[in-house]
């Protein structure tokens, strides 16, 4: 495998934004995210007072979850050929127009069935969003403007997994699970007029016939896979249909990448993982990194509750130091690549996240709030930095024919790492807690947790080693003799 450096990303320096409107995109479209990746944590506080507004059990309420993750996997695929035919802002208008639209809907939803309906268009919004979203950033910034325009679409995806329980809590406390819903009216319609009026319409030259048996395989695999990864964090649901799950998405998709590297003209271009620099940031490494960092905010509350005994508001406050560490690096993380390079970056903070998330193990109730709150700091300003610097240097080297699939393929595979960690974490804990005989999970659980999903981090780290020192200079700026 080898990069394509004379195949830039994105528009010659001739076409390209001025530096000012670029960033405009890559902000506006960070709003976007924001909306769509608070919506999926916001709600997870609010499920017991939903059930019983709808006259069913907390634990029926969970189908709102999974109906919105499975019309994602079946309509994310399919965000790419959309974008490419009918133009990326246009797409992403629609994307937003139907994400808060459904958001209104589940807001005055009587029943679950009318709720459920609601998340399924949701969903599909949701799916459009992220991919195209990204398609605009990069056909829209130079690769000198790369790193500063990923940091701010990377922000949404670092705080809102952090703030949204703590916000849907307080929301359902003192006003209504309904305005967990009604919150992203704002955001949305503030989202439609900022794209029409400072997002440029685009669309390419040509357009390729739709690739229909890729698309009812890729989406059929995710969609199993994605399910069964959630139903790992369930042990409830049935160990043997999780498996048969997974191994049902695990078949479907060897078939879809089978189909899909034969087709003349398939839904995605899998050539994009023949580009170094793409497929250790996304395939590889950077998804075995991406599950054990997503793993860390789905534990820490729960070891500052359960582990430590601390209230909800006390323990959002810690994880609230977290996030303000994904905030403090975002001021450094440019001078940072151009200093050091995305190789020596990528393995040495890489090193001192994992680290981070295995030190989680060692504090405990006794542990001084201070190192509690600095340990959390360090945790999420490298979490940060190396996120920022993954899905920068994917796009790095992608010929301007292949961003629209590999913007796809990036937001598939960063789904499936985000449900991947949170799977690994409860699976560790489970098991943890069956091999002692506990009737409940121990702070033992946790420690054994946090070392593993540590060491997966410090396993992948050291991958990414095989990237040259040279990797991603044209955007990062840096030479490799500094």
């Amino acid at each position: 495998m080898s990069s394509i450096p004379d195949n830039p990303m994105v528009s010659q320096p001739s076409t390209a934004m001025p530096a000012r409107q670029a960033r405009r995109v890559a902000l506006i479209v960070a709003v976007a995210f924001f909306m769509q990746l608070l919506d999926s944590t916001i709600i997870s506080t609010s499920l017991p007072q939903m059930g019983q507004s709808f006259g069913v059990p907390a634990v029926a309420m969970s189908i709102g979850i999974t109906v919105y993750m499975l019309a994602m996997a079946v309509f994310v695929p399919l965000s790419g050929w959309l974008a490419d035919r009918f133009g990326a802002r246009n797409v992403f208008l629609v994307a937003i127009a139907l994400f808060t639209l459904a958001s209104i809907a589940c807001g005055f939803s009587q029943n679950l069935s009318q709720f459920v309906a609601a998340r399924v268009v949701q969903g599909l919004g949701s799916a459009l969003m992220t991919p195209v979203g990204r398609i605009l950033v990069l056909r829209n910034a130079s690769k000198s403007e790369l790193i500063a325009a990923t940091a701010l679409i990377t922000w949404p995806a670092l705080f809102a997994p952090v703030v949204g329980p703590v916000l849907g809590g307080f929301i359902t406390t003192y006003l209504s699970w309904h305005w967990n819903f009604f919150i992203n009216i704002p955001l949305g319609l503030a989202g439609l007029l900022l794209v029409a009026r400072f997002v440029p319409g685009d669309r390419e030259a040509e357009t390729r016939p739709l690739d229909w048996p890729g698309f009812v395989l890729t989406s059929l695999g995710l969609a199993a896979m994605l399910y069964g990864l959630e139903c790992i964090a369930h042990p409830e649901d049935g160990v043997l249909s999780t498996v048969a799950l997974i191994a049902a998405g695990v078949l479907i998709g060897w078939l879809a990448v089978r189909h899909l590297a034969r087709t003349p003209h398939p839904l995605l271009d899998l050539k994009a993982f023949k580009v170094l620099t793409f497929a250790i940031s996304t395939l590889s490494a950077g998804t075995i990194f991406r599950v054990s960092i997503n793993a860390t905010p789905f534990l820490l509350p729960l070891l500052f509750q359960v582990g430590f005994g601390l209230r909800p508001v006390d323990a959002g406050l810690l994880v609230l130091a977290y996030f303000l560490g994904n905030l403090g690096m975002k001021a450094v993380t440019t001078p940072t690549l151009r200093r050091f390079g995305f190789r020596r970056v990528l393995v040495v903070n890489g090193l001192i996240a994992s680290l981070a998330v295995m030190a989680c193990a060692a504090i405990s109730p006794e542990t001084p709030q201070a190192l509690v709150v600095a340990l959390m700091l360090v945790a999420g300003l490298s979490r940060s930095m190396q996120f920022t610097a993954l899905n920068t240097l994917a796009f790095a080297d992608i010929s301007g024919a292949q961003r629209s699939s590999a913007a796809t393929l990036s937001s598939m595979l960063q789904k499936i790492s985000m449900l991947f960690g949170v799977a690994v974490a409860a699976a560790v804990l489970n098991l943890s807690q069956i091999a002692r005989g506990g009737a409940a999970l121990d702070l033992v659980d946790f420690r054994i947790a946090f070392l593993v999903v540590g060491g997966i981090g410090l396993a992948a780290a050291f991958r990414f080693l095989v990237l040259p020192p040279a990797a991603g200079a044209e955007v990062s700026g840096h030479s490799p003799r500094n």
